[in-house]
């Protein structure tokens, strides 16, 4: 097998954390959608303490729709999505993670967090440099936000513990190829460590 040579990227002066759908519907293992989730909230809620002592931007995303005409292709082909109703119990954010009014909670109806959505000129007007992508599920929304902020131009840190996927397999994977050409993987306490004072 055969990967490209790659360099190690540096975290930057100005980071924010990005926590991909950490929903009641993608956490709780009863759902349709959810997966074995304690130890990624655990690690997602050390980042956001991070995060908050330092005054970083923290972004929640919810997938969850509110009308029959957003997404209707993507819903098609998952139909499980139809569960992800606006307002309803399954797309509220975990309990265990709280967001606070100075975070930004962002709806979006499809993988990436960036795509039609504000959130790129909202992380430009913070000064931000740097995507700290944690939350669910690895394969799918984590891994389209990744790539997405690389494509804006910010350095990327995954955190390979603060994310859960459903398929033990696909998130192996797609953390090893996020590593190769994306960005760098990091657990949370390791990213903790990089976060500027």
């Amino acid at each position: 097998m055969h990967t490209l040579p790659n360099n190690a990227l540096a975290m930057g002066q100005r980071p924010a954390l990005i926590v991909v759908d950490a929903t009641v519907a993608f956490t709780d293992p009863a759902s349709p959608l959810g997966c074995e989730s304690g130890a990624a909230l655990a690690a997602i809620q050390s980042l956001i303490t991070a995060f908050r002592a330092r005054e970083l931007p923290i972004v929640f995303t919810v997938n969850a729709y509110a009308h029959a005409a957003e997404a209707p292709i993507f819903r098609a082909k998952l139909p499980l999505l139809e569960l992800l109703v606006a307002g309803s119990p399954g797309a509220e954010i975990a309990p265990a993670l709280m967001p606070q009014p100075q975070d930004l909670l962002l709806r979006k109806t499809v993988p990436s967090a960036f795509f039609d959505s504000p959130l790129r000129q909202l992380l430009s007007n913070a000064g931000v440099d740097t995507a700290v992508v944690c939350g669910f599920s690895t394969s799918g929304c984590v891994r389209a936000t990744a790539v997405d902020a690389l494509q804006c131009n910010l350095r990327l840190f995954v955190i390979t513990d603060a994310c859960g996927d459903r398929d033990s397999a696909a998130h192996a994977a797609n953390l090893r190829d996020l590593g190769l050409k994306y960005g760098e993987l990091l657990t949370a306490e390791q990213a903790i460590a990089l976060l500027p004072a």
